[in-house]
């Protein structure tokens, strides 16, 4: 019996890195994955590697209109959505200095994408009295974060905006959390800068976390495990924030 037995999960930026692990893990614990993403090719690879519980669809999670027809294409093809992981997102390196368009680009994923995510999941599993919604934030998302001044304000969006929908979905039994990594071995925490064991040696455990291990505390409240969890932040960070 796997943990994820007859369950729909749908996880954006699965292409690589964080979110084809999750994928990968919820494949092994029985749950049908779609996984989607702009970066085609490595949509296709990820999805082909990890075989047929698992398909890929690419999808802009800026465009509302996309968030529509991707999750109608599940529930018409496996009739419901149990789980989504909002995973999708971008890192930006700059201050207060950081020029609008780079702002809004990052917003424009980091939150807006969440926000559409939820939006658009929201009507089927009211219907249902059932789902878990995802949303992956960060520690940037619990303190000030130097030179990630807008990554850091869509982070705490994302923080904001669970908590928001938690208590608008759960009388319909849906729950909706937010998880917070440190520093994870994902390509993007390589556009941190080259000296990663340098940031390693702030974290107490003493080192970065591999991507499985985020996908492990997903996997938990993607699950009935987590049943009676909503509204709140999951830390995953070594210590970095203790």
């Amino acid at each position: 019996m796997g943990r994820l037995d007859d369950k729909v999960a749908l996880i954006t930026g699965g292409a690589r890195g964080q979110g084809a692990a999750e994928a990968r893990l919820f494949a092994t614990e029985g749950a049908t994955v779609v996984i989607t993403d702009v970066l085609d090719a490595d949509g296709e690879s990820t999805a082909a590697d990890l075989g047929e519980p698992v398909t890929f669809v690419y999808h802009d999670v800026t465009d509302e209109h996309e968030w529509r027809a991707v999750v109608g294409g599940v529930v018409d093809e496996h009739g419901r959505i149990d789980v989504l992981v909002n995973n999708a997102g971008i890192f930006h390196s700059g201050g207060l200095d950081t020029a609008l368009d780079d702002w809004n680009r990052v917003i424009a994923i980091n939150q807006t994408g969440v926000f559409l995510g939820m939006q658009a999941v929201g009507p089927a599993m009211r219907e249902r009295r059932a789902g878990s919604i995802v949303n992956i934030s960060s520690v940037a998302g619990l303190s000030g974060t130097p030179m990630a001044f807008a990554y850091g304000a869509s982070k705490w969006a994302v923080r904001g905006m669970t908590k928001s929908a938690a208590r608008e979905l759960a009388p319909h039994q849906v729950r909706v959390n937010s998880v917070h990594p440190g520093l994870i071995e994902t390509p993007m925490m390589h556009e941190l800068g080259p000296d990663i064991d340098r940031l390693a040696a702030h974290v107490p455990i003493g080192r970065v976390a591999a991507a499985d291990e985020v996908a492990m505390l997903v996997l938990f409240l993607a699950s009935d495990e987590s049943v009676y969890c909503t509204g709140h932040e999951f830390v995953i960070d070594g210590g970095l924030r203790a």
